[in-house]
Protein backbone atom coordinates (compact mmCIF):
# COMPACT_ATOMS: atom_id res chain seq x y z
CA UNK A 1 0.00 0.00 0.00
CA UNK A 2 1.11 3.55 -0.64
CA UNK A 3 0.98 4.46 3.05
CA UNK A 4 3.63 1.80 3.87
CA UNK A 5 6.22 2.88 1.31
CA UNK A 6 9.42 4.62 2.46
CA UNK A 7 10.88 7.45 0.46
CA UNK A 8 14.32 6.93 -1.14
CA UNK A 9 15.74 9.50 1.28
CA UNK A 10 14.56 7.53 4.31
CA UNK A 11 15.96 4.29 2.90
CA UNK A 12 19.35 5.88 2.21
CA UNK A 13 19.40 7.43 5.70
CA UNK A 14 18.69 4.07 7.33
CA UNK A 15 21.36 2.33 5.25
CA UNK A 16 23.95 4.97 6.19
CA UNK A 17 23.06 4.59 9.88
CA UNK A 18 23.51 0.82 9.68
CA UNK A 19 26.88 1.20 7.98
CA UNK A 20 28.07 3.69 10.64
CA UNK A 21 26.91 1.49 13.53
CA UNK A 22 28.53 -1.60 12.02
CA UNK A 23 31.75 0.33 11.50
CA UNK A 24 31.77 1.51 15.13
CA UNK A 25 31.18 -2.01 16.39
CA UNK A 26 34.09 -3.30 14.33
CA UNK A 27 36.48 -0.54 15.42
CA UNK A 28 39.03 -2.12 17.77
CA UNK A 29 39.53 -0.51 21.18
CA UNK A 30 42.83 1.15 21.89
CA UNK A 31 45.22 -1.25 23.59
CA UNK A 32 46.28 -1.05 27.21
CA UNK A 33 49.82 0.28 27.58
CA UNK A 34 51.92 -0.67 30.60
CA UNK A 35 53.52 2.55 31.81
CA UNK A 36 55.22 1.37 35.01
CA UNK A 37 55.72 -1.56 37.35
CA UNK A 38 56.60 -2.02 41.01
CA UNK A 39 57.51 -4.85 43.36
CA UNK A 40 55.59 -5.21 46.60
CA UNK A 41 58.16 -4.80 49.41
CA UNK A 42 59.09 -8.06 51.06
CA UNK A 43 57.73 -10.22 48.27
CA UNK A 44 58.16 -11.23 44.63
CA UNK A 45 54.73 -9.85 43.71
CA UNK A 46 54.88 -7.35 40.86
CA UNK A 47 52.26 -4.68 40.26
CA UNK A 48 51.82 -3.00 36.89
CA UNK A 49 50.20 0.33 36.06
CA UNK A 50 48.50 0.38 32.66
CA UNK A 51 46.73 3.14 30.78
CA UNK A 52 44.23 3.24 27.93
CA UNK A 53 43.25 6.77 26.99
CA UNK A 54 41.91 8.26 30.27
CA UNK A 55 41.47 4.91 32.00
CA UNK A 56 43.99 3.28 34.34
CA UNK A 57 44.38 -0.22 35.73
CA UNK A 58 46.61 -1.71 38.40
CA UNK A 59 47.25 -5.42 37.93
CA UNK A 60 49.19 -8.21 39.60
CA UNK A 61 51.62 -9.71 37.10
CA UNK A 62 50.63 -13.23 36.16
CA UNK A 63 47.13 -12.91 37.64
CA UNK A 64 44.17 -12.49 35.23
CA UNK A 65 42.01 -9.38 35.55
CA UNK A 66 42.47 -6.03 37.25
CA UNK A 67 43.33 -5.51 40.88
CA UNK A 68 41.93 -1.98 40.48
CA UNK A 69 40.39 -0.07 37.59
CA UNK A 70 39.65 3.64 37.41
CA UNK A 71 36.24 2.99 35.81
CA UNK A 72 34.91 0.82 38.64
CA UNK A 73 35.31 2.48 42.01
CA UNK A 74 31.82 2.83 43.48
CA UNK A 75 32.44 0.22 46.19
CA UNK A 76 35.75 1.86 47.17
CA UNK A 77 33.89 5.13 47.71
CA UNK A 78 31.12 3.34 49.60
CA UNK A 79 33.78 1.97 51.95
CA UNK A 80 34.48 5.52 53.14
CA UNK A 81 30.85 6.60 53.16
CA UNK A 82 29.72 3.71 55.36
CA UNK A 83 32.39 4.47 57.96
CA UNK A 84 32.65 8.26 57.82
CA UNK A 85 29.17 9.68 57.24
CA UNK A 86 28.53 9.93 60.99
CA UNK A 87 31.73 12.02 61.28
CA UNK A 88 30.67 14.78 58.89
CA UNK A 89 30.20 17.31 61.70
CA UNK A 90 32.72 15.95 64.19
CA UNK A 91 35.72 18.26 64.62
CA UNK A 92 39.30 16.97 64.89
CA UNK A 93 38.33 13.50 63.78
CA UNK A 94 41.12 11.03 62.91
CA UNK A 95 40.75 8.46 60.14
CA UNK A 96 43.08 5.72 58.96
CA UNK A 97 42.89 4.48 55.39
CA UNK A 98 44.73 1.22 54.81
CA UNK A 99 45.74 1.08 51.14
CA UNK A 100 45.95 4.11 48.86
CA UNK A 101 45.21 2.25 45.63
CA UNK A 102 43.89 4.73 43.09
CA UNK A 103 42.86 7.19 45.79
CA UNK A 104 39.08 6.80 45.54
CA UNK A 105 38.53 5.73 49.16
CA UNK A 106 40.75 8.53 50.45
CA UNK A 107 38.98 11.09 48.25
CA UNK A 108 35.54 9.94 49.43
CA UNK A 109 36.57 10.23 53.07
CA UNK A 110 37.93 13.73 52.52
CA UNK A 111 34.66 14.82 50.90
CA UNK A 112 32.78 13.86 54.06
CA UNK A 113 34.89 14.98 57.02
CA UNK A 114 35.37 18.62 58.12
CA UNK A 115 38.44 20.74 57.57
CA UNK A 116 39.85 19.98 61.01
CA UNK A 117 40.10 16.25 60.28
CA UNK A 118 43.31 14.30 59.86
CA UNK A 119 43.28 11.41 57.39
CA UNK A 120 46.28 9.09 57.45
CA UNK A 121 46.66 6.82 54.43
CA UNK A 122 49.07 3.89 54.78
CA UNK A 123 50.51 2.50 51.56
CA UNK A 124 53.01 -0.35 51.47
CA UNK A 125 54.25 0.23 47.91
CA UNK A 126 56.12 3.54 47.45
CA UNK A 127 55.56 3.47 43.68
CA UNK A 128 51.80 3.48 44.19
CA UNK A 129 52.14 6.79 46.04
CA UNK A 130 54.22 8.16 43.17
CA UNK A 131 51.66 6.95 40.63
CA UNK A 132 49.02 8.94 42.54
CA UNK A 133 51.25 12.00 42.37
CA UNK A 134 51.47 11.53 38.60
CA UNK A 135 48.78 11.10 35.92
CA UNK A 136 46.86 8.46 37.92
CA UNK A 137 46.10 11.08 40.58
CA UNK A 138 43.69 12.94 38.32
CA UNK A 139 41.21 10.03 38.47
CA UNK A 140 40.25 10.66 42.11
CA UNK A 141 41.02 14.38 42.15
CA UNK A 142 44.51 14.15 43.69
CA UNK A 143 43.43 13.54 47.29
CA UNK A 144 46.99 13.03 48.58
CA UNK A 145 47.56 16.74 47.89
CA UNK A 146 44.76 17.67 50.32
CA UNK A 147 46.10 19.44 53.41
CA UNK A 148 44.30 16.99 55.71
CA UNK A 149 46.08 13.97 54.23
CA UNK A 150 49.12 12.35 55.85
CA UNK A 151 50.87 9.63 53.85
CA UNK A 152 52.47 6.78 55.79
CA UNK A 153 54.83 4.65 53.70
CA UNK A 154 54.68 1.17 55.14
CA UNK A 155 52.43 -1.68 56.19
CA UNK A 156 49.17 -0.58 57.77
CA UNK A 157 49.50 -3.54 60.15
CA UNK A 158 52.76 -2.15 61.53
CA UNK A 159 51.18 1.28 61.92
CA UNK A 160 48.29 -0.19 63.87
CA UNK A 161 50.64 -2.11 66.15
CA UNK A 162 52.77 0.91 66.99
CA UNK A 163 50.40 3.89 66.65
CA UNK A 164 49.69 5.22 70.16
CA UNK A 165 46.76 7.44 69.17
CA UNK A 166 43.28 6.20 68.36
CA UNK A 167 41.01 6.67 65.36
CA UNK A 168 37.35 7.46 64.77
CA UNK A 169 37.29 5.27 61.66
CA UNK A 170 39.57 2.71 60.05
CA UNK A 171 39.06 1.84 56.37
CA UNK A 172 40.83 -1.23 55.06
CA UNK A 173 41.18 -1.96 51.35
CA UNK A 174 44.56 -3.67 51.31
CA UNK A 175 43.59 -6.90 49.55
CA UNK A 176 40.65 -8.80 48.10
CA UNK A 177 39.26 -9.60 51.53
CA UNK A 178 39.73 -11.97 54.46
CA UNK A 179 39.62 -15.16 52.37
CA UNK A 180 40.82 -13.88 48.97
CA UNK A 181 44.27 -12.53 49.67
CA UNK A 182 46.80 -11.69 46.97
CA UNK A 183 49.49 -10.92 49.56
CA UNK A 184 49.80 -13.45 52.38
CA UNK A 185 51.23 -10.97 54.91
CA UNK A 186 47.82 -9.27 55.02
CA UNK A 187 46.41 -12.33 56.80
CA UNK A 188 47.28 -10.87 60.22
CA UNK A 189 44.84 -7.98 59.74
CA UNK A 190 41.92 -10.40 59.55
CA UNK A 191 43.08 -12.75 62.31
CA UNK A 192 41.65 -12.62 65.86
CA UNK A 193 44.85 -10.93 67.00
CA UNK A 194 44.68 -8.31 64.25
CA UNK A 195 41.03 -7.56 64.90
CA UNK A 196 41.77 -7.18 68.61
CA UNK A 197 44.39 -4.51 67.83
CA UNK A 198 41.98 -2.74 65.46
CA UNK A 199 39.32 -2.78 68.20
CA UNK A 200 41.76 -1.25 70.68
CA UNK A 201 42.82 1.48 68.21
CA UNK A 202 39.26 2.71 67.71
CA UNK A 203 37.63 5.31 69.89
CA UNK A 204 34.22 4.41 71.40
CA UNK A 205 31.63 4.08 68.60
CA UNK A 206 34.45 4.04 66.07
CA UNK A 207 33.91 2.03 62.90
CA UNK A 208 36.18 -0.26 60.92
CA UNK A 209 35.03 -0.88 57.35
CA UNK A 210 36.70 -3.65 55.37
CA UNK A 211 36.39 -4.11 51.59
CA UNK A 212 36.07 -7.66 50.30
CA UNK A 213 35.56 -9.32 46.95
CA UNK A 214 33.00 -11.65 48.51
CA UNK A 215 30.87 -12.23 51.59
CA UNK A 216 32.22 -14.31 54.47
CA UNK A 217 29.90 -15.16 57.35
CA UNK A 218 32.71 -16.77 59.34
CA UNK A 219 34.63 -13.48 59.27
CA UNK A 220 31.49 -11.61 60.35
CA UNK A 221 31.25 -13.95 63.31
CA UNK A 222 34.92 -13.30 64.09
CA UNK A 223 34.23 -9.55 64.18
CA UNK A 224 31.36 -10.10 66.59
CA UNK A 225 33.48 -12.30 68.86
CA UNK A 226 36.03 -9.46 69.00
CA UNK A 227 33.31 -7.21 70.46
CA UNK A 228 32.09 -5.36 67.36
CA UNK A 229 28.52 -4.82 66.25
CA UNK A 230 29.03 -6.13 62.72
CA UNK A 231 27.05 -6.35 59.51
CA UNK A 232 27.59 -7.08 55.82
CA UNK A 233 26.78 -4.57 53.09
CA UNK A 234 26.68 -5.50 49.41
CA UNK A 235 27.79 -2.76 47.00
CA UNK A 236 28.07 -2.80 43.21
CA UNK A 237 31.30 -1.92 41.41
CA UNK A 238 29.38 0.79 39.56
CA UNK A 239 26.18 2.51 40.70
CA UNK A 240 23.41 -0.02 40.07
CA UNK A 241 25.52 -2.43 38.02
CA UNK A 242 28.75 -4.35 37.82
CA UNK A 243 30.28 -6.89 40.17
CA UNK A 244 28.92 -7.23 43.68
CA UNK A 245 31.42 -6.52 46.44
CA UNK A 246 31.10 -6.86 50.20
CA UNK A 247 31.91 -4.31 52.87
CA UNK A 248 32.14 -5.49 56.46
CA UNK A 249 30.99 -2.66 58.71
CA UNK A 250 31.90 -3.15 62.37
CA UNK A 251 31.30 -0.59 65.12
CA UNK A 252 32.89 -0.54 68.54
CA UNK A 253 30.23 -0.03 71.23
CA UNK A 254 30.34 3.00 73.50
CA UNK A 255 30.88 0.61 76.39
CA UNK A 256 33.04 -2.34 75.47
CA UNK A 257 31.02 -5.53 75.17
CA UNK A 258 34.11 -7.51 76.18
CA UNK A 259 34.31 -5.91 79.61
Amino acid sequence: MKGNRQSPFVLIRDIVRCVIIESLLRTPMDPWITIDSATVPGSDTELTLSQRNDDFAIRVSGVPGDLMNSRTHHSEEALAELACTRLSTVENTRILVGGLGMGFTLAAALRIVPGSAEVIVAELVPDVVEWNRGPLGQCAGRPIEDGRTRVHLGDVADLLKHQPEKFDAILLDVDNGPEAMTYSDNEWLYSPGGLKIIYEKLRPEGIVAIWSARADQLFTNRLKKTGFNAQLRTVRARPGKGSRHTIFVAQKPWVSSTQ
